[in-house]
Parts: structure tokens; C-alpha cells; sequence
């Protein structure tokens, strides 16, 4: 099983691509100067305390104030109110909270207006990003997540990974973090932690330390508004929890993003550091792996499986429905029940990527083909199950309901990733109607002709849609077969699927476009 991250730079940010056997499970978009990501901390200034929710307003700089309810707060918010006030007005305080007094935990069913006031300066985490009409949700549980361990401030405890099983690794992990932990901070252990020695362990607390030490330091110049801690990048974060022995390539086509990664790879996990190439083909880093096809055929609101059955995929207001669908070549098998066990359990695999890839949150429901053997439903809800386990969102899974209706909850954080897969005719603009009387391949072959003759360039690349690329290049005696007859030139021609059909560009051997 092969793992890779491919990583395209681009105007705005970078595109980030996860791939498993060669099929993408997880793409994500970062735009430069992106704000309000989930674990970003924020010095916000209370706006309006809402008793009938039990809630308050908080203004960290988005258009719309941030939501923090009660329940958010955390026991220790009074300590966190307390650090915070003193970190504003003392310039000389110890930020490592070493001999910090701790003030009473709240209660759980208190009220908001006893802990918060109109105006009150206070630091609050993005726990979820703003999604439609929404702005952010935070929280007054801190937390900074490293690779092996998440540092939790003004508290004593120390967690281990749920998903850690072995009795004996827990309480070596347990014994071993509470030796070595600093006063006044807590520890969560993650799953990577699993069979890690002290000296790595202690590394990563060391960094986090660090962290929030650089972070809250800055409090004393700080004004509301301002991000006192921010979540690294989206290409490191995906590493720093992703990055694991099963990785086998990194790929990223930007050398000033191949740097940024290789020093942070280095730091994390120097034996990986090997595996990080930086991309130099003319040929698109998205285009040569496949990923822009891919993400083409697995947007939209019909998404084929194999053996001919297909998924329609409905978003609403409350809720997703995925409705999965045979098709007219699933066939093959001896009866109705065998047939629809198929489909299901390959359908199942496609709905957890397809979770995965779009980061649908909130409710889901599938609504599979009917089966009349419980055994059946069973399987199909081990399948999902299974193909869930890898998937790091936190996700509740309901076995099949005697109707084939199967529903899911998935955290949701962020906004739910939407590609447009349909586009405007740049021929037409959607009008159904072409004013041009010559035909683009046509164009093509005229521009091409008229280089070739002139001259004026003697290499030199056409970049086209990957129709256009065969109409030119299939065939012993191809169009280009020809040129290379006619003029003794060789044509440079390379398919890019991400331009429309009418769309072409010529580049001379610097890379510069050229006028046709």
C-alpha cells in the first residue's frame, strides 16, 4: 500500500493532494493569508453575553462575531481569565506558569454572565472554522497539537490515545509524560506516540513549550483581534498528523514550499526527509499524477463506482443524502440479493472516500439498496466501518436500518470542500450558439503552421486539451508526424485536462508565452 502527499503550488496558495494506491482520498485548498483555521488562538474581546443561550459573542476580527458557548469554557477558564489579565498589565511575568495558582473550576451547569463581561479581554481557540452564514466557534480549552503529544495549559492531566489498546505501551506512555511534564500543563499522547523512546517524546513537548511560550510573551503588545498562536500551514499540518513509515513519496513543485516542508520534515521526522522531491517537468505536478482527473470525475453529483453502479450525492440544509444506485451492468451475479450485496459493499468504500475527500460534516444518510438478509446489512456495515478507520475526523457510525438507510455523524470543522465540475462552454458562454466558423483544432494547426514556416521560433511547446492532443498525435502518420515531414521540426505537444476544449496556449523554449 503506497502513500503519497502531492503538493501544487499555485497563485493564491497551494492544493494539496493525499493519495492511496494511486487514488485520491483527501485534497485540500489553502489560500495565502487564509485566517480564523481550527487551533489558531485569538486575543477576542467579549461583545454581547446572551443569557437565553447561555453564550457569548466574540469579536476576533471576522465579519461576524465568533460563537463561545458555556460549555466550551473548560473548568479552568477562571485561571486561563486570570493568566491572561496578568500577561496584558505585567511585563515581567513567568510565562511557563511554573508556581501559577490556579483559581476554582467553574461549574458545569453555571451560567455565562458569572464567568464573562461586555468588554472583557479573553483568549479563545477556533475549534471550527466559519462555514455559510456562521462565523467561527471557539473555545477556552487550549490546546497545541504537536507530532507525538497535544500540550493542554492549566491543566494536570495526562491522556493517552484511545486508540492506543495495549495495556502495558499506555501506562509506560502514562509514567513517562507525567515524569517529564511541565507544572500546570497537561498532556494528551496521540496515537503516534505508540512505541516512541523518551528522548523524542521530550522533544515534542520541548517545541510546544516553546510555542506557547513565544505566543503568550507577545500578550503584553497584544490587541484584541490579534492571533496570538496560529496553526502551521495546511501541508505541514496534514504531515505532522499523517506522516507515518506506509509514506513513500512527498512531491512539491514550488521550491520556496519544497524548502519550508524539507525543514520541518527534518525536524518531525528526519528519516523521512529522503522521500521529499521537489516536481521540475513542464508537465503539471497535478496533471502527471493523474490527481486533476480525478478530482474532475469525483465532484460531482454522480460519481460512478465499479461493476457500473454510481453514488447521487444531495446536499441540504440539515443534512447529506447519498443514494446508491446499481446501474445497468451489475448483472453478474446469480440473484437480486447477491447483486445488491455487491454494489453495497463497493458502494460503501466510495461513500467513506468520498467523506473523506469533500469533508462532508454534520449529518449523513445512505440510503443503500435494499437487502433482505440481516447478514447482509452487517457486512456492508463492517465495511464502512473499516473504511472509516483511517478517516481523522471524530465519526459515528449507525448499523443498517431494515429499510437499507444507513446514518452517519461526521465532525465538521471546516466548510465542506465543493469543486465545480461543470463549466461554461468558452466557445459559446452557454449560449448553445459558435459565431466562429473555423474549428479550434483548425486554430491550432494554423497557429502551428504559421510558427513552423516563419521560423522565428525553433523549439517550442503547445499545451491543449487532451482531445485535441490526440487528434494531433494518434495514427502512424499523425498531424505532427506530418509537420515533422514538412518542415523537419519536431512539435512539442502536452495534454492538460484542466483547459477547456477551445483553450490553448504556445510557449516559446523560455517558458514565455507566445502571441497567436
Amino acid at each position: 500500500m503506497s502513500n503519497e502527499l502531492i503538493i501544487n503550488s499555485t497563485q493564491n496558495g497551494c492544493r494539496i493532494a493525499l493519495l492511496k494506491n494511486k487514488q485520491l482520498v483527501e485534497f485540500h485548498q489553502e489560500e495565502d493569508g487564509n485566517r480564523f483555521n481550527v487551533g489558531d488562538i485569538y486575543l477576542g474581546s467579549v461583545k454581547k453575553v446572551v443569557q437565553g443561550l447561555n453564550a457569548a459573542f466574540i469579536d476576533i476580527g471576522y465579519e461576524k462575531d465568533a460563537f463561545l458557548h458555556y460549555l466550551d469554557l473548560g473548568p479552568q477558564v477562571q485561571s486561563l481569565n486570570k493568566f491572561t489579565k496578568l500577561a496584558l498589565t505585567k511585563g515581567n511575568m513567568s510565562y511557563k506558569l511554573t508556581g501559577f495558582k490556579h483559581e476554582p473550576d467553574i461549574h458545569k451547569l453555571g451560567k455565562i454572565n458569572q464567568v464573562l463581561t461586555k468588554n472583557q479581554k479573553i483568549l479563545v481557540q477556533v475549534v471550527k472554522e466559519p462555514i455559510s452564514t456562521k462565523g467561527p466557534r471557539l473555545s477556552c480549552e487550549l490546546s497545541i497539537a504537536g507530532r507525538y503529544l497535544v500540550l493542554v495549559p492549566f491543566s494536570k492531566a495526562v491522556n493517552v490515545s484511545k486508540r492506543i489498546s495495549d495495556s502495558n505501551e499506555r501506562k509506560r506512555l502514562s509514567r513517562l509524560i507525567s515524569s517529564i511534564k511541565p507544572e500546570n500543563f497537561g498532556v494528551i499522547i496521540r496515537t503516534v506516540a505508540e512505541g516512541k523512546d523518551v528522548k523524542e517524546l521530550d522533544k515534542d513537548l520541548r517545541n510546544l513549550i516553546q510555542i506557547w511560550e513565544d505566543g503568550t510573551s507577545a500578550l503584553k503588545k497584544a490587541k484584541p483581534r490579534d492571533k496570538v498562536i496560529g496553526e502551521m500551514n495546511r501541508a505541514n499540518s496534514i504531515l505532522r498528523d499523517v506522516l507515518n513509515e506506509s509514506f513513500d513519496s512527498i512531491v512539491v513543485d514550488d521550491k520556496t514550499l519544497y524548502e519550508e516542508i524539507r525543514s520541518y520534515v527534518n525536524k518531525i521526522a528526519p528519516d523521512k526527509e529522503k522521500i521529499l522531491k521537489l516536481y521540475q517537468s513542464r508537465v503539471k505536478i497535478f496533471e502527471s499524477y493523474k490527481v486533476e482527473k480525478q478530482l474532475k470525475t469525483s465532484f460531482g453529483k454522480s460519481v460512478s463506482i465499479a461493476n457500473g453502479g454510481y453514488l447521487i450525492i444531495e446536499h441540504t440544509e440539515a443534512l447529506h443524502v447519498i443514494d446508491v444506485n446499481s446501474g445497468n451492468k451489475s448483472n453478474q451475479e446469480e440473484d437480486q440479493e447477491s447483486t445488491a450485496l455487491k454494489v453495497n459493499l463497493q458502494a460503501a468504500a466510495e461513500v467513506a472516500r468520498q467523506l473523506r475527500l469533500r469533508d462532508m460534516g454534520g449529518i449523513i444518510v445512505v440510503d443503500f439498496i435494499d437487502m433482505r438478509k440481516a447478514e447482509n446489512r452487517r457486512k456492508v456495515y463492517d465495511k464502512i466501518k473499516e473504511e472509516m478507520k483511517n478517516d481523522r475526523s471524530k465519526h459515528t457510525v449507525l448499523p443498517l436500518s431494515k429499510f437499507g438507510l444507513l446514518q452517519i455523524t461526521r465532525q465538521r470543522v471546516r466548510p465542506e470542500l465543493n469543486i465545480t465540475t461543470r463549466e461554461v462552454c468558452p466557445s459559446c458562454q452557454g449560449t448553445g450558439k459558435i459565431t466562429a466558423a473555423i474549428s479550434i483544432a483548425d486554430q491550432v494547426e494554423k497557429t502551428i503552421d504559421h510558427i513552423l514556416s516563419g521560423g522565428s521560433e525553433k523549439k517550442f511547446t503547445v499545451t491543449l486539451h487532451p482531445y485535441l492532443f490526440a487528434y494531433f498525435t494518434k495514427g502512424v502518420f499523425s498531424k505532427r508526424v506530418k509537420w515533422f515531414m514538412k518542415y523537419l521540426k519536431w512539435v512539442n505537444l502536452i495534454e492538460d485536462s484542466s483547459l477547456g476544449l477551445t483553450e490553448y496556449s504556445v510557449l516559446n523554449s523560455r517558458g514565455e508565452m507566445i502571441e497567436t
